[in-house]
């Protein structure tokens, strides 16, 4: 698989992330569907078979233990220098005034938790989850700084903020000469495109790698726009996102229905290989609960679609509220 460099930084990244918030004791988060340890690792192994270099986790996902389940399964399957780790910061993981957001005290004290449970000396690149407007910037980005001097953090990254937080975050790093952001995580697919208007139009200018998730809109652009599965009925966060489904996402998850009839291929595969073609994007997040998931996105890596068909999966969209933040 090709690697990719994350936007001008030294660290390259597999063509695909692997999500890892679908592995994870489903009793310890809030998600019902999450797969146990045993499920996890199988595709946790077929990833790195299939030349998937880069895994994306936090300290959030089932209660910590996604990162225990894929520090493990990484431990055995592959070799530490030859993988990226990434995790995130931010909600809480405790009940605890101190146990969430971007304050000094809870972000040491989240690292040495996190690189704990990874069982790993440190990470290649650490995520700010969220932006936290409790705290003050220079205490977070000074916080974010002193954990690469330390050595506990190679690089450093965010998700899912306005463009604005993301520059004043940036800006602040610059000017006391702090390690700055190499990455944004945010959400965008063909159903969700207002990354396109201020955070990726920085992105370039700025030279900051983009690393989507929900390239498939929490798998709404992979069936029908009526018909449901036991995540989406169980998802809690899929129940706040995308409500605002009308005609012209109905229009853009019949076209993507279109070309892969036309060509063979699964609604997956085109709607990743739409993201993958974006001009600002380094490597989409994909999950996956089963085999097929896996290989639809691995197959997605070689399809790629001509003007005419990014025209009309284009071409329907609307502009939307920004959600997932």
């Amino acid at each position: 698989m090709d690697s990719q460099r994350l936007g001008n930084s030294g660290l390259s990244v597999s063509a695909l992330v692997l999500g890892c918030m679908s592995f994870g004791d489903p009793k310890r988060g809030p998600h019902e569907w999450t797969l146990h340890e045993d499920a996890s690792r199988p595709l946790i192994r077929a990833a790195i078979e299939a030349g998937i270099t880069t895994f994306d986790t936090a300290d959030y996902y089932s209660g910590g233990s996604s990162e225990e389940i894929v520090g493990r399964a990484l431990a055995e399957f592959a070799r530490r220098d030859e993988i990226v780790i990434a995790t995130k910061v931010f909600f809480p993981t405790g009940a605890g005034p101190n146990t969430g957001g971007l304050s000094r005290k809870h972000i040491m004290a989240a690292i040495d938790a996190s690189l704990t449970r990874l069982g790993t000396d440190y990470v290649d690149l650490y995520q700010i989850h969220r932006f936290d407007p409790d705290v003050p910037v220079e205490e977070t980005m000074e916080a974010l700084h002193d954990l690469v001097k330390a050595g506990k953090v190679r690089y450093i990254g965010a998700s899912s903020m306005w463009t604005w937080q993301f520059a004043t975050m940036q800006h602040t790093a610059d000017l006391h000469g702090w390690t700055r952001f190499v990455s944004m995580q945010d959400q965008y697919n063909l159903i969700q495109r207002e990354e396109e208007r201020e955070m990726h139009p920085f992105a370039v200018d700025q030279g900051i790698g983009v690393l989507p998730w929900s390239p498939l809109a929490r798998g709404r652009l992979t069936r029908p726009l009526d018909q449901a599965t036991p995540r989406s009925e169980t998802d809690h966060v899929s129940a706040r996102m995308y409500r605002q489904a009308d005609e012209s996402d109905r229009a853009i998850i019949d076209t993507v229905a279109t070309i892969a009839d036309k060509r063979g291929a699964s609604r997956a595969q085109v709607a990743l290989a739409w993201v993958r073609q974006q001009p600002a994007v380094t490597a989409p997040i994909i999950g996956a609960t089963t085999a097929r998931h896996l290989d639809d996105a691995l197959a997605s890596l070689s399809l790629s679609l001509d003007e005419n068909e990014l025209a009309a999966l284009e071409s329907p969209y609307t502009p939307r509220q920004p959600e997932g933040f």
